[in-house]
Order: C-alpha cells, then structure tokens, then sequence
C-alpha cells in the first residue's frame, strides 16, 4: 500500500513541531556551548535480503548536525542525514537467497533528535585534552522509496530509533574530529521493497520473514565546531 502524502504532511509537521518544543525546553544557551558540523561515511542494510550486515552494500551517506551540550556528560543533538541502502540475493551465501535472485537500492532521508552521553570529562578548559566515547539514543523520522518496486510496495511506518556509540575527540580547539557507528530501527519490513505477502500465496521464496524487521545503519566521521562561551572576569 503506497505511502500516503498527507499523511506523510502530518507527521513531517508533528515531528518539526516536537523538534520546537525541544529546543525551546532547553537551558539558556549562554551557559553552555554549542557545536555545528557534518560527516561523511556509509549505510549499511541488515533485512530479508542481507540477512546479516555486509561490506559489500555499503553506500556512501553523509549527515549534518547541531550538538547542544546540556552538561559535561549530557549533550541533545539534531541531526539531518542522506544516504543510500541496498541488498543482493547473489551475494549472499544461501544457496536459497541466490536461487531467488532479488536486488533493490533505495535513497534514505532522515531527521533525528538524538541523546549523547559522554563517559569522559568533556571539559570547556583551554589545555585540556578533549577525547570521550559516548552511546546515543533517540526518535527519528525517515523516507525511502526503493527501487524496483514489487507489486506488493508499502511503507509501515516512517519512525525510527537510534542507538549506537561513538568517539570524539577536540583536536585543535574548537575543532572537533569523531567517528560513530548507530543503527536505525523500525516496524517496518519494506526497506527492502519485500516482505510478508510480498506476491501473495504460501511460497516462501517469493515472500519475506514475517518475525523480521528491516534494520539500517551508519558509520561515519564527524566534523565538528563548537562555540564556546567567552567568559568574563569579574
């Protein structure tokens, strides 16, 4: 069943709407500090067509972001990302999966709101030496339309939920190099354009798992800048 628009309007606006409400809850920003940057790496797919994740589908994507830093430990980010997915049957080592012989690609767009946590003392300091791993977590909201579309096209749901870990670490003050690895994961199974009942009837090669769901990722590295606050003595 195809995606409908208007429905798609809806949760785009109440999405930018949530995103609102989150910035506005917000501390003072003169309190804290903020960072801006993007980064550059690969999507990998894990779904009906890979079942586990493969070098081989690795697709450039790349993401844009602003990191607000509640505290030393705490920081909410906002990120934008672009990328592609995609999966062969061929590839896989299943004699099954290569007698069926499907392929899709497909462009990812997301938006997350996000939830860092720094294990380390990230600290505002001139002569500190600013490293720290950290885990996120967080909601998002994506789009996808794969390419070919089997009879059976629909998408479930556009949500999806963040969870990963990363690294960063501030090379020359206020530049900031990192590297992360997170998953997305949703209710849906058609990222891959196939699914349960994908072509109808009981023939197991023509349809997906139905006790799956359809899992992407990214892996990338980060460029950031922060702004930091000029404090005055008194």
């Amino acid at each position: 069943m195809p995606f409908n628009r208007f429905s798609g309007k809806r949760l785009t606006a109440g999405f930018s709407l949530f995103l609102v409400l989150t910035l506005s809850a917000l501390p003072s920003a003169r309190a804290q500090t903020w960072e801006v940057g993007g980064g550059l790496g690969g999507m990998l797919y894990k779904g009906d067509l890979s079942p586990n994740f493969a070098l081989d589908n690795f697709r450039p994507a790349g993401n844009l972001l602003v990191r607000y830093n509640v505290s030393q430990p705490f920081s909410v980010r906002f990120n934008l990302g672009l990328g592609r997915i995609a999966g062969q049957d061929r590839k896989v080592n299943d004699p099954f999966l290569q007698a069926r012989n499907l392929a899709f690609k497909t462009n990812i767009r997301e938006v997350n709101v996000m939830m860092e946590y720094n294990f380390l003392n990230y600290s505002s300091l001139r002569k500190v030496k600013n490293w720290t791993p950290y885990v996120f977590g967080g909601i998002g909201l994506f789009s996808f339309r794969p390419n070919p579309r089997n009879p059976g096209y629909q998408t479930k749901s556009l949500f999806n939920f963040p969870l990963g870990a990363g690294i960063k670490y501030e090379f020359k003050r206020p530049w900031s190099l990192g590297f992360e690895f997170g998953s997305r994961f949703s209710k849906s199974d058609y990222l891959d354009n196939f699914g349960p009942n994908t072509f109808g009837g009981t023939n197991k090669l023509l349809n997906g798992n139905p006790d799956s769901r359809d899992i992407y990722s990214y892996a990338g590295i980060t460029l950031t800048y922060t702004f930091y606050r000029i404090t005055c003595p008194e």
